[in-house]
């Protein structure tokens, strides 16, 4: 009503409508208007302030970390044996033979089983024994060369001192089957129970192999990513 009575009394008056007192009002709306709006802002700001200056302390406690994690793991190789490791002839070797011997493994395995199962194929699983152990006498030699070639021993170098103590075991084993097998020594079951106990040895001492190799790659590959890090931060 007042509202109303006010506009009719401008249009009868033909003046221009004087204005309303708006100070206490803008006065009133100051306080939200500042609360509401200028403050979040300072506090943004100030937030703001306070990660950039902790940031800058991020950095370098993300890049010991990573220094602390690869001095906790000594390296399989050094620079250099690594360098002697990719140029020699030997590393192709190993990396042949041990996938082929493998394979008459699992060729031999299933023929030993058959025979101890049926009775049937003594011939062909002690074949396959001799040609196993043959295979696995080739790979102790040349795995001794390629030792010699990047550590300069030709046996138990530090860093495959115990997956070669173990081989001597696996060696062993392979040598007394045929010492059975030329020797006429214990009956056929026997023979073949003792290549079983080589065949064990040898798992074992294969995957001593590869999770030393693998445990290499991981280290290469985190110091490549540390070398990227760091070139990155320059």
């Amino acid at each position: 009503m007042h509202r109303q009575d006010d506009s009719e009394q401008d249009q009868v008056g033909g003046g221009e409508r004087p204005s309303l007192s708006v100070g206490p009002v803008s006065h009133h709306r100051d306080a939200p208007v500042s609360n509401t709006l200028y403050n979040p802002v300072s506090d943004l700001a100030a937030r703001g302030h306070a990660t950039a200056a902790a940031e800058p302390h991020q950095e370098p406690v993300t890049h010991s970390k990573i220094n602390a994690a690869r001095q906790g793991f000594k390296p399989l190789y050094t620079p250099e044996q690594r360098i002697r490791r990719d140029a020699t002839k030997w590393t192709l070797v190993q990396g042949i033979l041990a996938p082929i011997q493998f394979l008459i493994f699992l060729i031999s395995l299933a023929l030993v089983i058959r025979y101890l199962v049926t009775g049937d194929g003594f011939a062909v699983a002690t074949t396959s024994v001799v040609i196993k152990t043959l295979v696995l006498y080739t790979i102790m030699i040349t795995g001794a060369i390629w030792e010699r070639e990047v550590f300069g021993c030709y046996l138990f170098a530090p860093a495959f001192f115990w997956e070669d103590v173990f081989s001597f075991l696996v060696l062993a084993l392979h040598t007394a089957y045929l010492v059975m097998l030329f020797g006429g020594l214990g009956d056929p079951q026997q023979q073949m129970f003792v290549a079983l106990a080589a065949y064990a040895s040898y798992v074992i001492n294969a995957t001593q192999f590869i999770l030393k190799l693998r445990a290499a790659r991981l280290d290469e590959r985190n110091k490549a990513l540390a070398v990227s890090t760091s070139g990155s931060r320059v």
